[in-house]
């Protein structure tokens, strides 16, 4: 199906993000002799946070994604809201492995994932009213 080409290819680099979370808890299990949970490793923490912080966005935005593909959103905003998110979640997580507080890789980050999902959400509440006239 030609209609949700844009939504694949965010879903492939959104799951090769994944795997690479998924690695980095692997390694830091091992490194810290942790087998479950997180024990009193800070590094597995944050990493096992990063991880859980894209598990619960991801799929969502994924969703909202389809959605607006198949009820004929653009190219230019399935790759913004696609880009968008994939570089928001970058940046997310690379903010919160320097540092537990806040900081401006991790703010935009988590702006970025807010904006995609408001935009989305708007455009879809759009999509509905407009079909309902």
């Amino acid at each position: 199906m030609e209609h949700i080409a844009i939504t694949g290819l965010y879903a492939s680099l959104l799951t090769l993000l994944y795997f690479v979370l998924s690695i980095r808890i692997i390694k830091l299990r091992w490194r810290d002799k942790v087998p479950l949970g997180i024990g009193e490793s800070k590094d597995l923490h944050k990493a096992v946070r990063i991880h859980a912080n894209f598990s619960e966005y991801t799929p969502l935005v994924l969703v909202l994604m389809l959605i607006m593909e198949i009820t004929g959103a653009s190219t230019l905003m399935l790759h913004s809201i696609g880009g968008g998110f994939f570089i928001g979640r970058v940046l997310h997580a690379i903010g919160i492995t320097k540092t537990a507080k806040t900081s401006w890789m991790r703010f935009v980050g988590m702006l970025s994932t807010f904006l995609v999902m408001l935009i989305a959400a708007g455009y879809l509440l759009g999509y509905f009213i407009g079909s309902q006239l």
